[in-house]
Order: structure tokens, then C-alpha cells, then sequence
């Protein structure tokens, strides 16, 4: 597997006129070597890959990178690095340009200046979004924790119980079935607050006749997830329903956009249109939805001005919402499989609106 994802990497940096590529990200790192743990670095070149790192994980490197060849960094990355390029003269050595920062870039043309250093974004990226059999087996069991613990977390929601505890609750669940962590804070945000799109947990207790938005997902090896429900808090009056409903359609639209050929935008403006015609075009100011995999926020994004076409591999998310100032929002999100056919809704909780009691 990893070959051959060093073999693909190998042909981009080719296209792009390098002859070496130095990778960093972590999602990217892990993507082309297996490694887990915080610190390293590989240095990709048109036969050989390197990985550096220090005495903490040497070991582990060894074990997890049998394709790569390991170096242990004695006090800077740099000066490996000037040590395995010192007879690289005149050549073109990639780094991610959205990782490093122009200290570390003044330094690295400081320690090896006799290369030409070429910054470059979504190299890696661009091979990640295409999700081989085993990530989509990985994300299907990433989605399937986070719906369990939908259900779990149901019987839990009633007036009187803060946000946060809810949240609490949640990841409690994930880790005890088998997550090493979760893919981001958690978006619990009841009544006035579920107008924040990005309302994290906070101390507010829910109380009767509250909308709550709840966001959430876990990692399980490696892999994220990642979903919305919207749940009413007691009882529900007509303009949550009908809100509550609009939303629903609009998911439903954009979802059913989804297929290998079609542009980003297009399953964006599906959902923004119903929005739109509802009356609530205003309130929908973000993006229809994002690629998830080994980062919980990557590429495709599915947005009114993304030039990104769907092909079949990417996993998205489809997540329109509506958010009203002092009222609240509601906001429904599944992951869906882009298929050669078609797509596949990965996310299996129930989307129609749930009072809860």
C-alpha cells in the first residue's frame, strides 16, 4: 500500500519539477509512512525515503516505516538534512508550504543552501483525496462509533442537563468503545446558542422548548468522522418544524446531487437553493460541506465557489444549516461516499426531527 502510494507521489513530484519532496503534515506523514507518533519528518526522493526523527521515536519508527529508512535527528532536522543533500547542488526540493513556517524556511536555506527550495500545497493532499478500500473501511467504522453514540447519548437529553455534560458524555462513550480521540470540540449548542454555527459545549443548561444542535465525531484508527443531528427538547412548535424541515430537504437535495462528474459548487447550490427559496438564504453563510479522512477538515470542499469535481473515493460531508440571531439554528449532517455509480450515505442515525424528553 505504501508503494504504491510513494509510487503516485513519486509521478506528481515529477509533473511538478522536484526532486525531492520534504513531508511534514502529520496527516501526510502518517498517509505515506504508518507513523503515530508527534515528531518526524520524510524526505521523499525519486528512490529512496527517509525518515527522520529523535531518540524518543526510533523504535517506533522502525517498527511502523519497514519501507523507509531511518535517521535519528541529534539536536536540528536541518542539519540531517544538510548532511543527506550535501551533494545535491543546484536541485529542487519541495516542502509544504502551509506548514512551514518562514523561520523554519530562513533556516532551512540557511543549512542547505546549495538547493533550490520550492514550496508547494496539496501534493500529498491531492493523492489523499481519493480514499483506497481500506480508508473507506477504516471511515466506515470511524462513522459507525459516532451513530452509536448518537443513539447513546439520546436517552440523556432533557431539561436540566448543561451542554457540556452532554459532550462529556459523548466522548466518554467514544473512547470506551475503541476511539484514541475525538475529531474535533464538540459543537453542543441548545436554544439562542444554536445560532453559532461553531458553538462549542458550553455551561447552559437546556431547557423545554430548546433546539440542540449536537456535532461530533470520532477518530478510530486514524481515521475521523464526523455528524450533525438537531434534536428538539421537550415539546417543538411550528417554526422549529418548519425550519427543522427545510433544512431536512435541502440535505436531502445536496446529498442527492452527489455522483463522480459533478462539480462541488453544483451539490452546494442544491442545498443553497432551498434554502434560498424558503426564505432563509441569509442565514446559510457557510459551505455545504468538506472532505474527511485523515483530517477531519480536508479536501473536497463542497462550497459556492470550490472549481473541486467529484470523483468516485472522496468522502464528504453534506451539512446545511440555518441559523437565526436570538431564535437558534438547526443543522443536519451526514458523511456520503462518492461511489462510481453514485454515492452511498455512510451515516445511518435517523434524520427526522426528534423531541426528546
Amino acid at each position: 500500500m505504501y508503494h504504491s502510494r510513494l509510487k503516485n507521489l513519486r509521478s506528481a513530484m515529477q509533473e511538478a519539477g522536484l526532486d525531492a519532496l520534504l513531508v511534514q503534515v502529520p496527516e501526510n506523514r502518517y498517509y505515506l509512512s504508518a507513523f503515530t507518533g508527534s515528531t518526524g519528518a520524510l524526505l521523499i526522493t525519486d528512490s529512496e525515503c527517509f525518515f527522520f526523527t529523535d531518540f524518543r521515536y526510533i523504535e517506533q519508527a522502525a517498527q511502523q516505516c519497514p519501507h523507509c529508512t531511518v535517521v535519528r535527528v541529534q539536536e536540528r532536522l536541518t542539519d540531517q538534512l544538510a548532511e543527506h543533500l550535501a551533494g545535491w547542488q543546484g536541485r529542487n526540493i519541495g516542502f509544504e508550504a502551509h506548514h512551514v513556517t518562514f523561520q523554519q524556511y530562513e533556516l532551512m536555506q540557511q543549512k542547505v543552501p546549495q538547493v533550490n527550495w520550492r514550496p508547494v500545497t496539496d501534493l500529498v493532499e491531492t493523492l489523499r483525496l481519493y480514499k483506497d478500500r481500506e480508508e473507506i473501511r477504516l471511515i466506515r467504522e470511524s462513522v459507525a462509533l459516532a451513530d452509536a453514540a448518537f443513539a447513546e447519548i439520546l436517552p440523556a437529553i432533557r431539561p436540566g442537563v448543561s451542554e457540556r455534560e452532554l459532550a462529556w458524555r459523548v466522548e466518554a462513550f467514544l473512547r470506551q468503545q475503541g476511539a484514541s480521540g475525538v475529531a474535533f470540540p464538540f459543537i453542543f449548542a441548545s436554544g439562542p446558542r444554536g445560532a453559532m454555527p461553531h458553538g462549542v459545549a458550553s455551561e447552559r443548561v437546556l431547557q423545554e422548548g430548546d433546539l440542540l444542535t449536537m456535532d461530533f465525531g470520532a477518530v478510530v484508527n486514524q481515521y475521523c468522522s464526523d455528524m450533525t443531528r438537531t434534536v428538539a427538547v421537550g415539546y417543538c412548535d411550528d417554526r422549529q418544524r418548519e425550519i427543522y424541515q427545510v433544512v431536512l430537504v435541502a440535505q436531502q437535495a445536496a446529498v442527492a446531487a452527489i455522483k463522480p462528474g459533478v462539480k462541488a459548487s453544483d451539490v452546494d447550490a442544491a442545498a443553497r437553493r432551498v434554502i434560498k427559496e424558503a426564505g432563509f438564504g441569509d442565514y446559510f453563510g457557510h459551505g455545504t460541506g468538506h472532505g474527511v479522512g485523515l483530517a477531519v477538515h480536508e479536501a473536497p470542499r463542497l462550497s459556492w465557489n470550490s472549481e473541486q469535481v467529484l470523483q468516485a473515493g472522496m468522502v464528504v460531508t453534506v451539512e446545511p444549516g440555518i441559523y437565526l440571531p436570538g431564535w437558534g439554528g438547526v443543522r443536519i449532517e451526514d458523511m456520503v461516499l462518492v461511489t462510481e455509480n453514485g454515492h452511498e450515505v455512510l451515516t445511518a442515525s435517523p434524520k427526522q426531527l426528534l423531541v426528546c424528553a
